[in-house]
């Protein structure tokens, strides 16, 4: 399961707007707002996405890229970064373009919303946000905001790539994102593809002044550690690199992923110094998942493994498509 904000406009008084505002108001303007990215951080590397808006407009799902990497009646785009770390160390969320500010919420806790503890957040599934008025009808929404790290304030002007808080876990969320949503009045637009009579099929750079390339699944982080590690442990953050100061018992490569289908492999492999060829794992995911890891390895002979340098490697595959590959070098020192 992942995080999904269904709805249209954030709830009042999330999204009143103040009588400042209309000192502030934007001229209109015939054309859409030219979108950067709502996220500061290094596309395919220190952020991804995981969810598109749903473009089928009845029961079901379907990106824009013609595939299901969306949820029934998901209105957004998620972008999400890899682990709970990441979070704690702060990633800004920026304002995707010029505009005022037409609404704030803060003060929501970032829990996973499946955990038993985690509030009720109905009438509030967007957690802490920020909506932005560009004009002309045309609204950008920003959801799921660490709780505190909001940075503006309702009726403020902002600029394109200014800060309005850092990316948590509020509201309807089970993984750190930024939920991002484009409305042109109570229209749902998707940025990849503005055109809402297609079902599908990407439009160039859309809405984006350059659109962030179309994924669906891939890896989000690799590592190597001296035991299988824990899920809890992975989505936490876990250290690419990990392995003791003496001699490791085992050698483990890892692999973390999102959006997995039924049939999708991961393969993994070690090689080892010397002439012998890489020892390697592979398996088929049972079913359709949103996150999954995969950790394989071998335990160390008599008399420990030799030093040298070593290489790990991870390989998300689907049918003949490889959707990514990462691998961890890292050396083991003489006895």
């Amino acid at each position: 399961m992942t995080a999904q904000t269904r709805t249209g406009r954030l709830r009042a008084p999330f999204l009143r707007a103040a009588l400042a505002c209309a000192a502030t108001a934007l001229p209109a303007s015939a054309e859409p707002p030219a979108l950067g990215l709502p996220i500061d951080c290094t596309f395919g590397e220190t952020c991804y996405i995981q969810q598109y808006v749903d473009r089928d407009p009845g029961p079901g799902q379907r990106d824009v890229g013609c595939n299901g990497l969306a949820n029934d009646g998901h209105k957004g785009t998620d972008f999400g970064i890899p682990t709970l770390a990441d979070m704690a160390a702060g990633v800004p969320v920026i304002a995707a373009a010029p505009g005022v500010v037409r609404g704030v919420r803060d003060g929501m806790p970032d829990i996973d919303t499946t955990d038993p503890a985690a509030p009720n957040v109905s009438g509030r599934e967007c957690g802490n946000g920020v909506a932005i008025d560009h004009g002309d009808g045309w609204e950008t929404q920003y959801c799921h905001l660490r709780n505190g790290s909001l940075a503006v304030k309702q009726g403020q002007q902002v600029a394109r790539g200014e800060v309005l808080g850092l990316v948590g876990m509020s509201g309807e969320a089970t993984f750190p994102h930024v939920h991002f949503s484009v409305r042109e009045g109570n229209a749902v637009i998707d940025p990849f593809n503005p055109d809402m009579t297609r079902d599908c099929g990407a439009a160039g750079d859309g809405l984006w002044l350059a659109a962030p390339p179309y994924r669906d699944g891939g890896l989000l982080a690799a590592g190597i550690l001296d035991r299988v590690p824990s899920y809890e442990e992975v989505k936490a953050g876990l250290p690419l690199q990990a392995l003791p100061e003496g001699a490791p018992a085992a050698l483990v490569v890892w692999g973390y992923a999102y959006a997995g289908l039924e049939g999708d492999v991961v393969e993994i492999a070690l090689d080892a110094p010397g002439d012998a060829p890489p020892r390697s794992h592979s398996e088929a995911l049972p079913r359709w998942q949103p996150f999954f890891y995969r950790a394989w390895g071998i335990r160390a002979p008599e008399g420990g493994f030799a030093p040298g340098a070593y290489r790990g490697e991870v390989v998300h595959r689907r049918g003949e498509t490889v959707l990514d590959r990462r691998e961890i070098r890292f050396e083991l020192p003489a006895p």
